[in-house]
C-alpha cells in the first residue's frame, strides 16, 4: 500500500470510529473547542506516524511538517501539537478498544489463547527510586523477571488468539501497576474468557484459579509446572510437558517482539506525565493494531 493509501485509510478509519462515538472521549470543558487542527487529524497524524517508523512524539511532529504539511496546513507548533495530544489522550484507549472489537470477527470460536505481560519502563535501575511520573495514578515500582531487573512502570497484559502462521491477534488488553503480579491482573479478566484452552507461564500457575476456570467457564488453563517444596527437578514427562506449553505459548513473546520492535512501546523515558503515558501505551497500541497481519 503506497504511504497516500495507508494515511487516507487511517483518517477514514478514525472519522468512522469518531461518529460511532469517539468524539465522547474529547469533549472539553471549555468555550475554545473549534481549532483549525481538528481531533480526528491528530489522532491521525499520531498513528501514522507510528506506521511510518516515528516513535517518539517530536519525530512524529518533524516528520508531519516536513513531508505533510499539504496535508495537515494547520499543523502548528510542535508544543501545541503534544499539548493537544494529551488533550486527547483518552481518546487513545476507546480507539484501541474499538480496533480490537472491529477484528474480533477474525476470532475462531474454539480457540487457543495466550496470555503474557510486557514492561512498559518508565524508568530503571537506580533512577526508578526517584520516579514519579504518574504514581498518583497507576504507576509504581516492579520487577522484571525476563530482564532480572527493578522498573518503575506499569505492565501491559494480553490475552490473545493463537494463530497458525502469523502473529497472535490481541482480544483482550489491560494496564496495571508494575508491582500487580500476572495472576491478580488475569483474575479481572477471567469472567470474559469461556471454552478455550489458555497458555501461559509459570507466573499463572495456580490450582485454584485453573479450577474455578474449567468448572465455571470451561477454561482449561495450561502452564509449566513449577518444582514443588523440596523437589529439585522435574522428572523426564513433567520436562516434556512443560517444553511444550512453553512452545505453544511462544507466539505471544513474539508478538510482543514484534510490538517492541514496531513502536519502541517498552522504553517510556521521556514521558512526563499521566495523559503522555496513556497516549504512550494506547497510541502506539492502537498503531500496532492497525499494522498487525491479519
Amino acid at each position: 500500500m503506497q504511504w497516500q493509501s495507508q494515511l487516507i485509510t487511517i483518517y477514514l478509519m478514525v472519522c468512522s470510529f469518531w461518529r460511532q462515538g469517539l468524539w465522547a472521549s474529547c469533549q472539553r470543558m471549555s468555550n475554545h473547542k473549534h481549532f483549525e487542527l481538528t481531533d480526528q487529524e491528530i489522532i491521525t497524524i499520531y498513528l501514522f506516524g507510528i506506521t511510518r517508523h516515528r516513535v517518539e512524539i517530536k519525530a512524529i511532529y518533524n516528520f508531519t511538517r516536513d513531508h505533510l504539511s499539504g496535508w495537515f496546513p494547520g499543523l502548528g507548533s510542535y508544543e501545541a501539537f503534544a499539548h493537544r495530544l494529551n488533550q486527547i489522550s483518552d481518546a487513545f484507549i476507546l480507539l484501541s478498544e474499538m480496533i480490537l472489537a472491529s477484528r474480533s470477527k477474525e476470532i475462531s470460536p474454539v480457540m487457543t489463547r495466550l496470555v503474557d505481560s510486557m514492561p512498559i519502563i518508565l524508568a530503571k535501575a537506580k533512577r526508578s527510586q526517584e520516579a514519579v511520573v504518574a504514581k498518583a495514578q497507576i504507576a509504581d515500582k516492579g520487577f522484571c523477571a525476563s530482564k532480572n531487573t527493578y522498573y518503575y512502570g506499569v505492565k501491559l497484559h494480553v490475552i490473545a488468539e493463537k494463530r497458525e502462521g502469523t502473529l497472535p491477534l490481541p482480544e483482550y488488553v489491560g494496564l496495571t501497576a508494575a508491582s500487580v503480579h500476572d495472576l491478580p491482573a488475569l483474575k479481572q479478566v477471567a469472567p470474559m474468557l469461556s471454552n478455550c484452552q489458555l497458555f501461559g507461564d509459570k507466573a499463572y500457575g495456580d490450582q485454584s484459579i485453573a479450577g474455578q476456570l474449567k468448572t465455571k467457564q470451561g477454561v482449561e488453563l495450561l502452564t509449566p509446572i513449577k518444582l514443588e517444596r523440596g523437589q529439585e527437578s522435574l522428572d523426564l514427562f513433567q520436562r516434556l510437558y512443560s517444553a511444550t506449553v512453553s512452545g505453544i505459548r511462544q507466539p505471544i513473546e513474539s508478538f510482543f517482539n514484534w510490538l517492541q520492535e514496531k513502536t519502541a512501546i517498552q522504553i517510556a523515558s521521556k514521558v512526563r506525565s499521566y495523559a503522555g503515558l496513556i497516549v504512550h501505551v494506547f497510541g502506539k497500541l492502537a498503531a500496532a493494531l492497525i499494522m498487525l497481519p491479519s
